[in-house]
């Protein structure tokens, strides 16, 4: 029977306390936790070597940014017709990012496709019309880091050779079979998302039989893909995917037991910024008023040692996380 291990993390260092991926937080116990019900909490050192090695070992710099302490992925969307603000860049996008970058961003997303529930299928050509000219204006500028966020691998290879360096793909290499070649030749960072089905039909009755245990079986079995193809862990990034292919229910779950993703060994992306999770809960249509909603979820995220957050709003999180770092300082 497959045993997970959830670290129960917390500010202080006590004795017998271990850091956790390197960061500021820390853990001396952990959930076991097994399908079917069964769930235990035992002291950290009492668990597998190897589960904790993956738990305490420092994660590295992702495209040159630091993973010792929380980070921001800013989202830049070349697209008519995202959630949040499809269209809002357009004949922008180089003023916008270096906006910004100014306001406190580690790393662009560049994307041309929407994944919002419901979004349509766009052609690969017209994808790469979309993001590589934005990629090549912001690289020439030195403008970066950058991410590509597409599903399809020639959007990924023309994003990456025109600059982009971390391809981030909501289907974690699945939806493309060219897509896990593409990464591994790159040599790229890539996060590997989940998800189901496509944006068009993702939100039509997801079931799962463990939301929090399914999500991290499919990102475990996509991570050993990857190594196989010549993709280190240090190259990888996961991501739980909040909003794809899982209600409201799936989505608290998820958020709430994050830190088990840590025992995958590889640092967590969190993309929750202005979604319907905090319309449905906090009464809000209007994705671009969800910005007090997207901080608390954020920081709860950063409270169970989240490395990265991709946000929309990147001034007011990079205050948060500056006094929430400032909370989480050694006294």
């Amino acid at each position: 029977m497959t045993d997970y291990y959830r670290p129960l993390v917390q500010r202080e260092a006590p004795l017998h306390a271990f850091r956790l991926a390197g960061g500021p937080l820390w853990f001396e116990r952990v959930e076991r936790i097994r399908r079917g019900g069964y769930r235990k909490v035992m002291p950290a050192e009492d668990i597998p070597e190897d589960v904790l090695k993956r738990l305490t070992a420092e994660r590295p710099p992702i495209c040159g940014v630091e993973m010792h302490r929380p980070s921001i992925m800013g989202i830049l969307n070349v697209t008519p017709d995202s959630f949040s603000d499809g269209g809002q860049h357009a004949g922008r996008e180089v003023a916008d990012a270096e906006s910004m970058m100014k306001d406190g961003a580690d790393i662009l997303d560049i994307g041309g496709e929407s994944t919002r529930p419901g979004a349509n299928f766009v052609p690969p050509d017209e994808e790469v019309a979309r993001v590589v000219p934005v990629i090549k204006a912001l690289t020439a500028k030195g403008i970066g880091p950058l991410s590509v966020d597409t599903r399809k691998a020639a959007v990924a290879k023309a994003a990456l050779a025109a600059g982009a360096g971390l391809f981030n793909d909501v289907t974690a290499l699945m939806f493309d079979p060219e897509s896990l070649k593409v990464a591994a030749e790159s040599g790229a960072v890539v996060c590997l998302m989940h998800s189901i089905k496509t944006p068009k039909d993702m939100q039509e009755n997801p079931r799962y039989s463990n939301i929090l245990l399914d999500v991290y079986d499919v990102l475990d079995e996509r991570i050993q893909a990857c190594v196989a193809a010549g993709i280190p862990r240090s190259r990888i990034i996961v991501d739980p995917g909040i909003g794809f292919g899982k209600t409201q229910a799936h989505n608290l779950t998820l958020l709430r037991g994050i830190a088990l993703f840590h025992s995958l060994g590889c640092a967590i992306l969190l993309g929750v910024s202005r979604k319907s999770i905090i319309g449905q809960i906090a009464n809000e249509p209007r994705p671009e008023r969800r910005f007090a909603g997207s901080i608390t979820l954020a920081l709860e995220g950063l409270n169970q040692g989240v490395q990265m957050l991709r946000v929309h709003d990147i001034a007011e999180t990079k205050q948060a996380i500056a006094l929430w770092s400032a909370l989480n300082e050694a006294p």
